[in-house]
C-alpha cells in the first residue's frame, strides 16, 4: 500500500508509539483488503465504549494509548447514562469502571457524545469519507446521507481517528456501491424495522435496492439498522429516495430479486407478556420523541418504559423530555438497551425496532417482542 512520507514516518515510530500502533492497524487492514492507499476522513465514530462489552482488558488497552484524535470523533453508546446512573439502577462498581472508560476516551480527544446516531450531530455530508463503526450508523451514513464508510471495528475506527485516514477499499470506492439485489416489499408489510429484519436475513452482505417504497428518514433509519443486525448490510438504496439513486443510473434487470411478504412481517409480531418496554434502538430523533410524547399524553406507565436518545437530542428538546417523563417513562441518554447491564435484569423486553429484536436475546439474555411504537406505549401503560 502506498504511504505518503509523513505516514511512513508515523509507521517508523517518529511520532510516538501509539500513533505507530494505529498506523500498523491501518496498514494491516489495507493489506487484507488490497487497498492501494489511505484516504483522509472527515469524522470517526468509535464502538467498544461500554464496559459491559470491552471489560477490563479493553479498558487496560485504552489506558495504554497516548495520542489524540485529529478529526471530529464521537463514541457509540456506553453502558450507562453519564448522570442519573443510580436512578437507572446501575451498580457503583460498574459505574466506576465505565467512568474510567469514558475518561480514557476523553483523554484521546474524543467528544463524549455517546450515541449510535452521530448523524444527528451534523458532522458529515454527501460524498465524505468516514470511519464509523456502529452498524446502524454505517448503514445510515452510506445510504441516507451518501457518505462513504466501511463497517469498521472499534480499534480500526479509533486508529483512523488518530491518524486522520482510513484504507481506501470497499464502500469508499464508488464502483463498489452499486446495488447487487432487488428487494420488493409487499403491501401488507408495514413496519420498517420488521421489514429490515426479514430483508437482512435474505440479502446477507449484499447491497440491496428497494423499489416502490417511500420511507421517510426515521423509517430509513429503522430499515437499515435492522438489516445491519440480521444481515451485514452497510449500504442500501431506495429507488428515487436515497441520494445515490438520484445521482447514478442503477440498472436492475439482471439482479437477483427477493420479496418481503406481509405474512413474514406479521409472523414477527407475537403477543407475549413482557417485564419492560424499551424504545430507541437506534436512538430516537426529535420527531420520534414528539410522537412518544403525544402517545403518552394523559397516561401513566405500569411497566418500566425506557426511551433512549442521544444527549444532544434530549438537551435540545427539554419540553418533549418533560412531557414523556410526566407519564413515568424515562428518557435515557448515553446508553442503550443492548449495551447496558441494567437491561440484563429483565427476562422479557418489548421493543419497537428490528435491530433490538435481533440483538436483545443475545446481548441481554432476554426474550424480545416487537411492536409498533403505539403498541409499545399501550403495553407500558396498560
Amino acid at each position: 500500500m502506498y504511504l505518503e512520507k509523513d505516514d511512513e514516518r508515523v509507521l517508523a515510530g517518529e511520532f510516538g508509539e501509539t500513533r505507530q500502533k494505529m498506523m500498523e492497524i491501518l496498514v494491516a487492514l489495507g493489506g487484507v483488503y488490497g487497498a492501494e492507499r489511505l484516504v483522509p476522513i472527515a469524522s470517526a465514530q468509535v464502538s467498544g465504549a461500554s464496559y459491559k462489552t470491552i471489560g477490563r482488558w479493553g479498558l487496560s488497552w485504552l489506558q495504554s494509548l497516548n495520542a489524540r484524535v485529529v478529526v471530529p470523533t464521537v463514541l457509540n453508546p456506553i453502558g450507562m447514562p453519564q448522570d442519573r446512573w443510580q436512578e437507572f439502577g446501575i451498580e457503583e462498581e460498574f459505574a466506576a469502571r465505565q467512568t474510567e472508560v469514558v475518561e480514557a476516551y476523553r483523554r484521546l480527544g474524543i467528544k463524549i457524545e455517546c450515541t449510535c446516531t452521530p448523524y444527528y450531530l451534523r458532522i458529515t455530508e454527501y460524498g465524505e469519507h468516514l470511519a464509523w463503526s456502529e452498524s446502524s450508523a454505517v448503514a445510515y451514513a452510506n445510504s441516507v446521507l451518501g457518505a462513504r464508510t466501511n463497517r469498521e471495528g472499534g480499534p480500526s475506527a479509533l486508529a483512523a481517528a488518530i491518524i486522520g485516514k482510513t484504507p481506501y477499499y470497499g464502500l469508499h470506492i464508488v464502483e463498489n456501491r452499486r446495488p447487487q439485489v432487488v428487494v420488493e416489499v409487499e403491501s401488507g408489510a408495514n413496519h420498517w424495522g420488521a421489514i429490515g429484519y426479514v430483508a437482512g436475513k435474505k440479502v446477507g452482505n449484499r447491497i440491496p435496492i428497494f423499489t416502490d417504497i417511500r420511507p421517510n428518514r426515521d423509517q430509513l433509519k429503522a430499515l437499515g439498522a435492522a438489516m445491519a443486525a440480521t444481515g451485514a448490510v452497510a449500504l442500501f438504496h431506495v429507488d428515487k429516495i436515497t441520494p445515490e439513486t438520484r445521482v447514478f443510473n442503477f440498472p436492475t434487470d439482471d439482479l437477483d430479486r427477493v420479496t418481503v411478504s406481509g405474512d413474514e412481517v406479521r409472523a414477527l409480531f407475537e403477543e407475549k407478556e413482557v417485564e419492560a418496554v424499551a424504545v430507541g434502538c437506534p436512538h430516537c430523533s426529535a420527531d420520534e420523541l414528539r410522537e412518544l410524547a403525544d402517545l403518552l399524553k394523559g397516561k401513566t406507565t405500569t411497566k418500566p418504559l425506557y426511551i433512549f436518545a442521544a444527549r444532544g437530542v434530549a438537551a435540545a428538546n427539554p419540553d418533549l423530555v418533560a412531557a414523556i417523563e410526566k407519564s413515568g417513562a424515562r428518557v435515557i441518554t448515553d446508553t442503550c438497551m443492548v449495551v447496558s447491564p441494567r437491561m440484563d435484569e429483565f427476562g422479557s423486553i418489548m421493543v419497537d425496532s428490528g435491530k433490538a429484536l435481533a440483538y436483545v436475546p443475545g446481548m441481554c439474555g432476554a426474550l424480545a417482542r416487537i411492536g409498533t411504537r403505539k403498541e409499545c406505549v399501550e403495553v407500558a401503560t396498560s
